[in-house]
């Protein structure tokens, strides 16, 4: 029995050695405890075992994830140590398993990391074995023969291993041995062998004592006191057609369902042949009461619900007991393996989550961990995890039955800005089970959308003269990220190559986007600017954009036409002569005017508003001719005084007069020239000098040659500068027509001076002025010289020089 003993404490020790191998080579780290322990005592040290440095890990929110097996342990997170908070009993914990082993698990953040490790809880010799009742009486006939067995019931020991009963013994006595049988794992069987014949009439009863005793150190044991009755009558005892029956049946078999029939045999006669089976049940084995055996045929059938998972395997001992006066019976042992079927679904369980993923988060970034668990075995509890949706996460096995949930593509929050993940887990069973958990995750937003607007470029137009400080646009823009990201802050970049700054002309509020005019415009002056507006977000770091705004100042009618040379001088009367003979249409002359202003503003139209119903002269409305309506007759008088009226198109309408006396003389040659002067600017006066002489000089000179040649001094001006904007202009050609074009134009002034009233045509710039304007007196002489115009377009007309010459030449030719 102590050689049985030895071998068996070898083997156990030899199977603990295995697990701890086992668990190093599957990188998993276990500790020791052994129960009973007092709170406070020292598990192991997490940090050292784990890399982990010490400083930061309570920062770090260093613990123990809640679970079922946390209450027992406590762990420090400043030292990463592991150590008991309460007592442990295993015992209670894992009743009658060999390995009790708690599995828990460790949680840091920043980064998120989890470890696993087990904590095995060792058992101590804290409890004796017990029966499970102190008297325990046997009836055993006389004629029993020696080496007749006797079952005895197990004593019940709750510690496990070592510490589990390892043997029975048994009071002196003179008729009884004891055998001692190991009947499993966890189990040692005790049956009375006859040594001796018994014979009631010495002896009716035997009391014996029966004391199982455990494996620790030192042993504890536990006592049963054995009575038995020793009665005469049938001498042969049933016998089992095996001593091992097996069986399968499937969990969750309906109860009434037949699992296996024992048979035994009696050879006596009568009621001693008889038999009578049941199981025996020394109240130790729970789940020997799924089953139920028939009296009379021995039929074991299913009577409760079988489980696998609970037990894969339960042994039955069956009794066949004859109906003898003094009965003899006989055992057998059912051995029933419960074959596992899929019927448990996988649970699920999300141990850690992130709630919020930020939308640039790299792929394989960590965001949550997942726990299956199925309590079916083989294929039965192999599980597959899988992702539903096409969502932007896949699941990595990390350990086991542990997964994580990590980004497997890019985020975007402006397109989805919450997932909600369904994680399907699968069971390879046949059927497979399924279930299904949903997870919600929030896309958190960064700053990587800059400001849009809705064009690239935006067109203002705004009247001049409008008010100084209003609101001539608000500029808009929109940024699809939120929060600071998308708060918009807007301003005016102005242009290093203006020679006037914008922020002169304009200014938006930075919030509302609106645009203020810091000054009136004047159509006249500008007609046309460009600026460019800034939109930056508030986030980090800030992203902007930018929009081209071109504002286009709108012409108001705030200029009056003004009267051009020679009929231009202010309060002055201008005096005209005409032949007596002049017939109908005879031209006597051409008032010409400007309009600062461009489009309708500047379409003059010529009207004679004094005097009133005059039926003598006409003039042209859009050419300003003045022309007679008829011949002359003695009842007209000589002088006839005019009041031209000059209006331009727009609203309200402006206008200017003129005064003209139309002479009448009898012939032209009493016609007197009369010379008008035109004021010219003195700074330019020198210059024009020097022209005057060279001319006279040259006349004087080759004076026949002077009389067949006709020099013509073209003006044109260009102005390269302005040539991008196409402002739209008023046109008034030598023939009196006006045309509107928006190209950039020339601009020609002619005199001829074969007739006092020499053509000028004049052609307002639609910018202002360049440097110069080259004017042309074209006649018998010729003068050219170089006017600068002032900046309202207002043309310097030169009649006076144009005058003298022709006096000159008169004086010569006489």
């Amino acid at each position: 029995m102590a050689s049985f003993a030895k071998e068996w404490n070898s083997l156990w020790i030899h199977f603990l050695l295995f697990l701890r191998l086992c668990n190093s080579a599957c990188g998993q780290i276990v500790y020791s405890v052994v129960e009973e322990t007092n709170p406070g005592t020292i598990v192991g040290n997490l940090a050292k075992d784990f890399n982990l440095l010490v400083q930061g890990l309570e920062v770090r929110g260093f613990q123990i994830v809640p679970g079922p097996n946390k209450r027992y342990f406590d762990l420090n997170a400043k030292t990463g140590i592991l150590h008991v908070r309460e007592r442990i009993d295993r015992d209670e914990l894992c009743e009658q398993s060999v390995k009790c082993s708690l599995p828990l698990e460790a949680v840091v953040n920043s980064p998120l990391n989890i470890y696993r490790f087990e904590v095995n809880v060792q058992d101590i010799n804290d409890n004796a074995p017990t029966f499970y009742t102190s008297t325990k009486e046997i009836s055993i006939p006389e004629y029993a023969l020696t080496g007749d067995r006797f079952a005895l019931p197990s004593a019940h020991d709750a510690d496990v291993g070592s510490n589990s009963v390892k043997s029975y013994k048994l009071s002196a006595n003179d008729y009884f041995s004891l055998d001692v049988q190991s009947g499993g794992e966890q189990s040692v069987l005790a049956e009375l062998v006859l040594q001796k014949a018994l014979d009631r009439e010495k002896q009716a009863v035997v009391q014996l004592t029966l004391t199982a005793v455990d494996g620790g150190k030192p042993p504890l044991s536990g006592t049963m006191v054995i009575i038995i009755t020793v009665k005469d009558a049938n001498d042969n005892k049933p016998i089992f057609s095996k001593s091992l029956y097996k069986a399968r049946i499937t969990e969750n078999t309906p109860p009434g369902t037949s699992v296996i029939s024992v048979h035994a045999t009696d050879i006596d006669e009568g009621l001693n042949s008889e038999i009578v089976y049941a199981f025996l049940d020394d109240g130790n084995d729970k789940f020997i009461n799924l089953f139920s055996i028939h009296p009379e045929s021995g039929e074991i059938t299913v009577r409760g619900n079988i489980d696998y998972e609970k037990r894969s395997a339960i042994e039955i001992r069956v009794q066949a007991k004859d109906k003898g006066l003094n009965p003899r019976e006989a055992h057998c042992k059912v051995l029933v393996e419960i074959i596992d079927v899929n019927d448990n679904v996988p649970e699920i369980t999300v141990t850690s989550l992130v709630n919020n993923v930020k939308e640039d988060a790299a792929v394989d970034t960590m965001v949550g961990m997942i726990t299956v668990v199925d309590n079916d075995s083989g294929e039965n509890g192999q599980v597959n995890l899988k992702i539903h949706d096409d969502a932007p996460f896949k699941i990595q096995r990390s350990y086991k039955n542990y997964y994580t949930l990590v980004v497997k593509g890019p985020l975007d929050r402006e397109s989805v800005s919450t997932y909600n993940v369904t994680i399907i887990a699968t069971d390879e069973g046949i059927p497979p089970l399924s279930s299904t958990t949903v997870i919600t995750l929030q896309v958190s937003d960064v700053n990587d959308n800059a400001p849009r607007f809705p064009e690239p470029i935006i067109n203002v137009y705004v009247k001049e003269n409008s008010e100084v400080g209003a609101v001539i646009s608000t500029i808009s823009a929109s940024d699809p990220d939120v929060g600071n990201n998308a708060k918009i802050v807007y301003s005016v970049l102005d242009s290093s190559s203006r020679k006037t700054p914008v922020t002169t002309f304009v200014n938006i509020d930075s919030d509302s986007g609106d645009i203020h005019s810091l000054q009136s415009f004047n159509y006249e002056e500008v007609k046309t600017f460009e600026f460019k507006v800034r939109a930056t977000d508030s986030g980090v770091p800030p992203l902007s954009n930018n929009v081209t705004v071109n504002v286009f100042i709108l012409d108001e009618n705030d200029n009056s036409p003004e009267i051009l040379p020679p009929y231009s001088e202010h309060g002055s009367v201008n005096t005209e002569n005409i032949p007596y003979s002049a017939e109908a249409g005879y031209f006597v002359a051409k008032i010409r005017a400007v309009d600062a202003d461009s489009g309708y503003n500047a379409l003059l139209s010529f009207h004679i508003s004094e005097p009133k119903g005059n039926n003598l002269f006409r003039i042209g409305t859009s050419s300003g001719e003045i022309r007679t309506k008829r011949r002359m007759s003695d009842n007209d008088l000589k002088t006839h005084p005019l009041v031209i009226l000059v209006c331009d198109n727009g609203e309200p309408s402006r206008s200017a007069t003129v005064s003209i006396d139309v002479v009448v003389v009898e012939s032209t040659g009493d016609t007197q020239i009369p010379f008008r002067h035109v004021p010219i600017k003195e700074d330019r006066f020198s210059d024009l000098n020097l022209y005057l002489l060279i001319a006279i000089v040259a006349v004087s000179v080759i004076f026949l040659l002077s009389l067949i040649s006709l020099i013509a001094v073209k003006c044109r001006r260009t102005d390269n500068t302005f040539s991008r904007y196409s402002a739209p202009v008023i046109t008034t050609h030598p023939d009196g027509s006006w045309s509107y074009s928006k190209a950039t134009q020339q601009y020609d002034v002619c005199f001829s001076s074969d007739t006092l009233k020499s053509d000028v045509v004049v052609f307002p710039a639609p910018f202002p002025p360049a440097d110069a304007d080259l004017i042309s007196i074209n006649g018998g002489d010729t003068f050219t010289r170089t006017q600068t115009l002032p900046n309202k377009e207002k043309v310097r007309v030169i009649n006076r020089l144009s005058r003298c010459t022709y006096r000159f030449l008169c004086v010569i030719c006489s």
